[in-house]
């Protein structure tokens, strides 16, 4: 019968019909801006008029007949039908007295022309471990003990706060005992955070964790976007380690692929017999790269789930950060098509304007609900206000550099005898480096299919090639941006990344991984105790080139500032195995300096040619500035130099 408020009910055995839904719910859904769906669609343990049960929604508009099936009934079609509410939203409901906690489930559809398909719940808190497929009533219910850390995280500014970043594949990190099971959440709450804090990273980024059932997607193929996969443990176990994260001082990061979604029958795809989540036409609902469909950001109610699932994972997991991955291929209509591939935009554009929109939206609602959140984007593209405001942007705070790290690899892999005709390749990324606002990414991408190992990238017999790594890294935290190191680059792992495998920590007793490891950490520590390396790293008034011409040695020299003219850090690169004894460099301030960092220091593997005590300038001018330094400059190393203030 019909009830007050918009409640209808009526009993049938254990079955009850009524909604968690008012109609100022369905309102904001069906406009694409009710953001908290995860509370209303899905399954619900709740207590109805005295009985425990479940309240079960979710939004077929084209099915003809849906029903619940699992656990508790035999998985029979039939036994507990559900009803489509009357306002033409579109949503399925039932409540179901004595259905409990860990029992799966899957909704039966069947379409006004007969499909017939059994799918998982799109909003289910928690699926079975893949292969299998059905979703599982589930608790998100979660005691925190991170207060402290979301206080200081909401009340600073990201963008004047250092940015290490670790990225980490869950399956992969480290593997467990003879039979190399994964790590669960509960044993990386331990040994990850441990690690993390010891090499001194700000933040770590988990490429997708949510559930995936091809394991060698590493997660980019979503059916379950708001479970964590069951793979590593429960909802829970995985609060516990971004719980044990925080309370290290260490930031979440996760990547969150709203871009495209597999064709698995038990997925979003198809689902109620229409192209319910997806484009309709291939030629836009379709990628070809990923044989995966792509969501239609034109619709409300997709618009609605995608970013309701993104404040899930801040509201629900504490999590500071979303990495959005493949950005260009959603601005692109015709990204990776060829003519006639592609459906133009109404203006005859290529661009896809509700994408756009969409991530506008996106970004404007977690900016407004979560101050202290970053989003990044990765766009490989020269898409214009990536990271500016949404009134002419589209609202990230931050975007990979990947111009950076195609042109830096591709530099460094060069035999240093090459090098000299290339260093402007080397130096490109300045001007456009404040352009945006922009995330050094060495990633999980640059160390697979046959790309090789950062270590064995670089050329040269065993020496050299830890001494360009270490190059490399002192150059990267040297530029302007936040950093991104993905998981056994730390330590300059031989093997590229194998998801199947754990990375290779017996590596790490080996004294030339050793130093490896210790420079990063050092580098890391260095990072945040400078305040010319992060106070200013996204605005220009925070780097200054002093010598990027000496192409014949293959040297640069650069300033990092401070705010309020304090003294900044000078950078020297050598990008060649040759000791340059009195090298002189222009200098901004005359007064005495010392050598802070040097990385070709023993205890990171180096050979020890340093710069001992103080070194003081001459009233000679050099590149431009009244006084200089004499120097001794070590083989393919790194040295940062600051003045003394006396």
């Amino acid at each position: 019968m019909e009830m007050t408020g918009g409640i209808a009910e009526q009993a049938h055995g254990s079955t009850q019909w009524f909604s968690l839904f008012t109609d100022f719910d369905i309102g904001l859904f069906k406009a694409g801006k009710h953001y908290r769906l995860y509370e209303k669609l899905g399954s619900h343990l709740i207590t109805h008029e005295g009985r425990t049960g479940v309240y079960f929604a979710v939004w077929a508009p084209n099915a003809r007949y849906v029903s619940v099936i699992g656990d508790f009934n035999g998985w029979n079609r039939y036994l507990h039908p559900m009803r489509v509410r009357w306002d033409n939203s579109g949503i399925w409901e039932v409540f179901l007295a004595g259905v409990g906690l860990g029992e799966g489930y899957k909704y039966f559809i069947e379409s006004h022309d007969g499909y017939q398909v059994e799918k998982g719940d799109p909003y289910g808190y928690q699926w079975e471990t893949p292969p299998q497929t059905a979703t599982k009533i589930a608790s998100i219910s979660y005691t925190w003990s991170d207060q402290d850390w979301l206080e200081k995280r909401n009340s600073a500014n990201v963008l004047e706060q250092p940015l290490s970043i670790y990225e980490v594949h869950l399956g992969s990190w480290r593997r467990v005992g003879t039979e190399a099971r994964y790590m669960t959440y509960r044993e990386m709450a331990v040994e990850l955070t441990a690690y993390c804090k010891e090499m001194k990273f700000t933040h770590v980024e988990f490429m997708p964790v949510m559930e995936h059932p091809f394991y060698g997607s590493w997660g980019y193929q979503i059916t379950g976007y708001f479970a964590p996969s069951s793979r590593y443990g429960s909802a829970q176990d995985f609060m516990f380690l971004i719980d044990q994260l925080h309370q290290a001082g260490i930031g979440v990061i996760l990547d969150w692929v709203p871009s495209h979604f597999p064709t698995d029958e038990h997925g979003l795809g198809y689902f109620d017999g229409t192209h319910l989540y997806e484009y309709p036409d291939p030629r836009k609902g379709f990628h070809p790269d990923w044989q995966s469909l792509i969501f239609n950001y034109g619709r409300n109610e997709v618009r609605a789930f995608l970013i309701s699932n993104a404040l899930y994972w801040l509201d629900v997991y504490h999590v500071d950060g979303l990495r959005v991955d493949a950005v260009a291929s959603m601005l692109y209509l015709d990204y990776s098509r060829n003519e006639g591939e592609w459906i133009p935009n109404e203006y005859g554009g290529r661009e896809n304007l509700e994408a756009i929109s969409f991530l506008k939206d996106l970004n404007d609602a977690i900016h407004h609900h979560h101050p202290g959140v970053i989003t990044i984007a990765e766009e490989s593209t020269a898409w214009p206000g990536v990271t500016q405001p949404t009134g002419n942007g589209l609202g990230f705070d931050l975007k990979w550099m990947m111009g950076w790290m195609h042109d830096t690899l591709d530099y460094l892999q060069k035999d240093p005898l090459y090098r000299s005709h290339h260093q402007s390749q080397l130096t490109f990324s300045l001007v456009y480096a404040f352009a945006e606002k922009f995330v050094l990414p060495l990633s999980h991408d640059e160390v697979v299919y046959g790309k090789h190992s950062l270590i064995n990238k670089m050329p040269g017999d065993t020496w050299q090639q830890f001494a360009n790594l270490r190059l490399l890294y002192g150059y990267m935290y040297g530029h302007p941006g936040g950093k991104t190191i993905f998981m056994g680059g730390e330590f300059a792992q031989r093997h590229e990344w194998r998801h199947d495998y754990s990375l290779d920590w017996h590596e790490c007793e080996d004294s030339n991984h050793q130093g490896i490891q210790r420079w990063v950490k050092h580098l890391n520590a260095f990072y945040q105790e400078q305040p010319a390396l992060y106070k200013q790293n996204y605005a220009p008034a925070g780097f200054e080139w002093l010598d990027i011409n000496d192409h014949v040695n293959s040297v640069i020299t650069w300033l990092r500032k401070g705010l309020d003219g304090e003294d900044g850090l000078i950078f020297i690169a050598n990008f060649t195995p040759m000791v340059r004894e009195n090298y002189r460099i222009g200098v901004p301030v005359m007064g005495k300096y010392i050598e802070l960092l040097n990385s070709d220091n023993l205890r990171y593997g180096g050979s020890n040619v340093l710069n001992s005590g103080d070194l003081e300038t001459y009233p000679i001018p050099v590149a431009g500035k009244r006084h200089s330094l004499i120097l001794t400059l070590p083989p393919l190393a790194i040295i940062v130099l600051q003045r003394l203030i006396s």
